[in-house]
């Protein structure tokens, strides 16, 4: 819990001065009223040989700044943001460990605690909050369990959730499953899922309905099995849209900026790093 609490705070302190720069950066071409509200998280990674945790910040201008914290984080399966006040800053976070215990902590609400707010959540291979999928203020979680059937769970503000509910099967069909934000300019959180037999790269739109949250998918890019990870951490350069990161088996990590068009969601990769072949990406 401690180490949860340590990094929250470090992390409030390096995104206000990322926001800041990137504020003073748009303010030229628009006014605070009219900054885009997409989402802006932060990436984080389990190094394979130390098990120490790092957290890459978001900068805001489409980078990061590296931290290795020195903290043991051989417990962790996976590190979710998510941003439940809708300022498009991550205020609260869902930290899922090897034992299944699903534990949040959110500063928006003024809290220095974290708490266990579920078990059994390592029933699931992949866990991911694309934002607000039933309607309410808070972002809300998806989980694939290892049948391949996708469950959503609705959260409240204190990161509880509902009970599951069964969204339908088959998704074991992909091996790389992203997304945080709205891909396609229509208000609702997207995801995109990789199939590990072709590497096709499909698009699932976002419904607002959260016990179907996603219509029929849409093949949106082929060669994606060139990936081992499939990421999204919002809109890193703040630009009002939604962007995807891409790590190659060699460890070079591949930004696709957001276009906010349905048909073809992102722009061409940009590579911004080397070496994360050495970390499990979560």
């Amino acid at each position: 819990m401690n180490i949860i609490r340590r990094r929250r705070a470090l992390k409030g302190a390096l995104v206000a001065t990322a926001v800041a720069v990137a504020t003073a950066t748009v303010a030229g071409t628009a006014s605070a009223a009219e900054l885009p509200e997409q989402p802006l998280f932060d990436m984080y990674g389990v190094h394979k040989t130390t098990q120490d945790l790092t957290i890459w910040f978001s900068t805001g201008s489409g980078g990061f700044d590296k931290w290795d914290t020195g903290d043991d984080a051989s417990d962790v399966a996976d590190i979710i943001d998510a941003d439940n006040d809708n300022d498009a800053i991550s205020d609260s976070q869902w930290t899922v460990l090897k034992n299944g215990q699903l534990i949040f902590f959110g500063d928006y609400s003024g809290s220095q605690d974290a708490d266990i707010v579920g078990r059994g959540w390592n029933i699931y291979k992949t866990i991911l909050s694309p934002g607000n999928i039933g309607g309410a203020k808070e972002a809300d979680l998806i989980g694939v369990d290892s049948y391949g059937v996708l469950y959503s769970y609705l959260a409240y503000p204190n990161g509880t959730t509902t009970t599951r509910v069964r969204v339908g099967g088959g998704w074991n069909a992909y091996d790389q499953i992203a997304g945080q934000g709205d891909l396609t300019g229509d208000g609702k959180p997207d995801i995109v899922a990789k199939e590990k037999s072709t590497g096709y790269l499909y698009l699932y739109k976002g419904t607002g309905n959260w016990k179907a949250p996603f219509s029929g998918r849409t093949k949106i890019g082929q060669g994606w099995n060139a990936y081992d990870r499939l990421l999204s951490v919002g809109d890193l350069n703040l630009d009002g849209k939604a962007d995807l990161l891409a790590r190659k088996p060699s460890g070079a990590l591949m930004r696709y900026y957001g276009t906010g068009v349905a048909a073809t969601p992102f722009k061409a990769p940009t590579q911004i790093g080397t070496g994360y072949q050495s970390y499990n990406l979560l």
